[in-house]
C-alpha cells in the first residue's frame, strides 16, 4: 500500500501535467527523464523539471519569506508554489491560493506584510490545477472576495471540489478582458497548453518613478504526448507571450523566475534584482523547447 505522501505525491504529478503516474514492479514512479533539451547551458527534462518546480510535500506547504517584489505587488507564497498579492486603495488582488490547506499560511504571510487578508477582493488564478487553485473556495469563505476564471478553465475548476465544497467562480472571462481594483489594471491572456484555459496575467506597477510591466507567467509545460489540438494552442500561446511588454517575470512556480536567488540579492538601495528584462522569456524558451521534443519523441 502506498504511503499518503506517496499518493499526495501521486496527485500533484498528475495535477502539474508533466506525464501520467506509471507504476513498476508496485514501485510509483514519476514522469520519465526523457526526452532531454539544453537551454542556456542547463540540461532539463521532465522530471527534472516537476522537481524544480514542486520540490517536497514540506516545501509546498512552508511559507517563503513574504517579501515585497515591486511597486504594489508582494510574494506571499511557498518554497515552491506562487501566490502573489497586489495591493491597491480599494483592497488586494490575489492571484493563486495554491492548495486549501495552504490558506492560513498564505494569509499569515500577509499578515506579516502588514496588510489585511480581509482586504482581498478578488481572487484570481494562473490555471485550474490544485497546487494553484484548490484554495479558491477556503480564500473566499475567509474573505468575501470574488472568484474569477477564465472560461476555458471554468469545466476543469467545477471539478475541484476539496472536502466537497463548490468551487466559486463570481465572474468568467475572456482572452483579454481587464480586471480593475483600485487603479490597478490586470489583462487576461489567454495561454493554453498546461490547461485549457492557462492564463498569463499583466499589469503595470512603478516603483522609483519608473513604469514597469510585470508578467505573470502561467504554466507552459506540455504533458507526456501532445495531440494536435493541443499543439496549436502551445504554438498560439508561444507566439503570444513573446509579444508581451516585460520588465519583471513571475511565474505560478517561484523556481520559474529564480525567485529564491533573487530574493538573496535584495538589499536596499540596490537595483531590484526582479526586475529582470532579459530573463523575461527564459523559462518559455525551456519549455517551448521541451515541447518539441516531446512532439519529436511521440513523432518517432
Amino acid at each position: 500500500m502506498l504511503s499518503t505522501g506517496m499518493r499526495t505525491k501521486n496527485a500533484v504529478i498528475a495535477a502539474a501535467g508533466i506525464a501520467a503516474t506509471l507504476t513498476v514492479a508496485g514501485r510509483a514512479q514519476g514522469p520519465a527523464d526523457h526526452p532531454a533539451v539544453t537551454v542556456d547551458g542547463q540540461r532539463y527534462t521532465p522530471a527534472s523539471i516537476l522537481a524544480r518546480n514542486m520540490g517536497s510535500a514540506e516545501d509546498q506547504e512552508t511559507a517563503f519569506p513574504p517579501h515585497k517584489i515591486v511597486g504594489n505587488i508582494y510574494y506571499v507564497g511557498t518554497r515552491t508554489l506562487s501566490s502573489f498579492l497586489i495591493v491597491t486603495p480599494q483592497g488586494s488582488v490575489l492571484i493563486d491560493t495554491t492548495y486549501e490547506r495552504n490558506a492560513e499560511v498564505l494569509k499569515k504571510s500577509v499578515e506579516k506584510l502588514g496588510f489585511s487578508f480581509a482586504d482581498v477582493k478578488i481572487v484570481l488564478g494562473n490555471h485550474a490545477h490544485g497546487d494553484h487553485q484548490e484554495g479558491d473556495a477556503m480564500v473566499k469563505q475567509m474573505t468575501g472576495a470574488q472568484v474569477m476564471a477564465m472560461a476555458e478553465d471554468v469545466p476543469a475548476l467545477r471539478t475541484m471540489k476539496p472536502g466537497g465544497k463548490e468551487h466559486p467562480i463570481d465572474k468568467v472571462l475572456h482572452d483579454g478582458d481587464t480586471v480593475v481594483l483600485g487603479g490597478v489594471t490586470l489583462v487576461a491572456h489567454l495561454t493554453a497548453g498546461h490547461t485549457q484555459g492557462a492564463t498569463t496575467w499583466t499589469m503595470k506597477t512603478s516603483e522609483g518613478g519608473k513604469s514597469y510591466d510585470v508578467v505573470f507567467f502561467t504554466s507552459l509545460r506540455s504533458g507526456a504526448t501532445v495531440s494536435p489540438a493541443v499543439a496549436a494552442m502551445f504554438d498560439r500561446s508561444f507566439a503570444l507571450v513573446r509579444t508581451l511588454p516585460c520588465d519583471v517575470p513571475l511565474g505560478d512556480h517561484p523556481a520559474e523566475y529564480r525567485m529564491q536567488e533573487k530574493y538573496a540579492t535584495l538589499k536596499s538601495g540596490a537595483p531590484n534584482p526582479f526586475v529582470d528584462k532579459a530573463g523575461c522569456l527564459t523559462e518559455a524558451r525551456i519549455q517551448e523547447a521541451m515541447y518539441h521534443a516531446v512532439v519529436a519523441e511521440q513523432q518517432k
